[in-house]
């Protein structure tokens, strides 16, 4: 009976959490303007401890926003690197309108991130950097990496649940095959809009994000357990899409899912062949066993495409953002990716370890 009567209470207070959610606080580290351009941001984090010679940038995808990297205080992978005296930096895509339709995935590859890179020199003094990038921003991070000269100033390079060979996934299935016209869509939209995109991703499980999400949150409130500030911050960050340029979505699924040109060695950006092989700096790749977007055996090719002769491979349970942003991050993925990179960022290169360990 006592369940019965406090049923009404329950439910008011899991609406109350989902209506609220938009007063989370999310991406709150302090940091500063380095560099814009278009709709593109350069920040780069506060810090009074950087005792790593080499500075960090992250890069994270198209879709959804940065903040990721930074989803709340006590509970961010920011905080995580500057606690260890990392010097940190963010690249910001923005919220593309219908005026940047036109920037496909060459601007972002050989515009934006170069340019990034060079003011992250520039403002921390340095004459290398390491990159971490996450899902479709880990994709064009390797694929910047393939294009520099041979004095790249890319020491490392760390790439979570990247998509590499998609010629078998879930979301190849879902708009690699025919009956998917990429064109049509592209064409509807100066910018395709980020719902739009939010909700195609969510259908590939939908039980779990429309139905499963709500009802886990319902049995907490019951339970006594429910996380109000962890549940709110994770779903306000997934509720914010930015817009897709249309040129850039075009290009990523027909180039990606459609004709797999990565992995195939078919991929040119402004007359240059996007050659895997091209890239020597250290590398970790980062996988999650339980990723439906990029699974593992979508990542592992990578690794055999690659001329690095320090490369690392570290798998772990999770999905495509809880490896990086869940509860169990903090323990079992962080400390790893600050402990590899600690190796590859002092003032001597050649001090970091010469060995390939998957």
């Amino acid at each position: 009976m006592s369940q019965l009567t406090s049923l009404p209470r329950q439910l008011a207070e899991t609406a109350n959490i989902v209506l609220t959610t938009g007063d989370a606080v999310i991406g709150a580290t302090p940091k500063d303007i380095v560099w814009t351009h278009r709709k593109v941001t350069l920040w780069r984090y506060r810090s009074a401890v950087r005792r790593h010679p080499v500075p960090v940038l992250l890069i994270f995808a198209l879709i959804n926003r940065p903040d990721i990297f930074d989803l709340r205080p006590g509970n961010s992978f920011v905080e995580h690197l500057l606690e260890d005296g990392y010097d940190v930096f963010l690249l910001d895509w923005g919220v593309p309108d219908d005026e940047d339709a036109d920037m496909g995935l060459a601007n972002y590859v050989c515009d934006e991130i170069p340019w990034s890179v060079r003011e992250v020199l520039v403002a921390s003094g340095q004459r290398e950097l390491s990159i971490i990038g996450w899902c479709i921003g880990a994709t064009l991070s390797a694929m910047y990496a393939t294009l520099e000269p041979d004095d790249s100033p890319l020491r490392n390079l760390v790439l979570l649940t990247m998509p590499v060979d998609t010629g078998v996934s879930l979301y190849t299935t879902w708009v690699g095959r025919d009956s998917f016209d990429v064109d049509q869509v592209a064409d509807a939209f100066t910018a395709v809009p980020g719902g739009l995109v939010d909700i195609a991703n969510k259908m590939m499980k939908p039980v779990a994000n429309f139905v499963t999400t709500y009802r886990k949150l319902f049995d907490s409130v019951r339970a006594g357990t429910a996380n109000r500030v962890a549940y709110q911050s994770m779903a306000k960050w997934v509720a914010d899409n930015p817009p897709f340029p249309s040129a850039a979505y075009r290009e990523w699924i027909t180039w990606m899912y459609k004709e797999n040109r990565l992995i195939r060695g078919l991929l040119r950006l402004r007359g240059r062949r996007v050659d895997l092989a091209q890239i020597t700096a250290n590398v970790l790749v980062v996988t999650a066993g339980a990723d439906h977007i990029a699974p593992r055996h979508t990542t592992m090719p990578f690794l055999d495409a690659i001329s690095s002769v320090d490369v690392s491979h570290l798998d772990r349970p999770g999905g495509h953002i809880g490896l990086m942003a869940g509860s169990k991050a903090r323990k079992e993925t962080w400390p790893h990716i600050t402990d590899w990179l600690g190796q590859r960022s002092g003032a001597d290169r050649d001090t970091a370890p010469k060995r390939r360990s998957t």
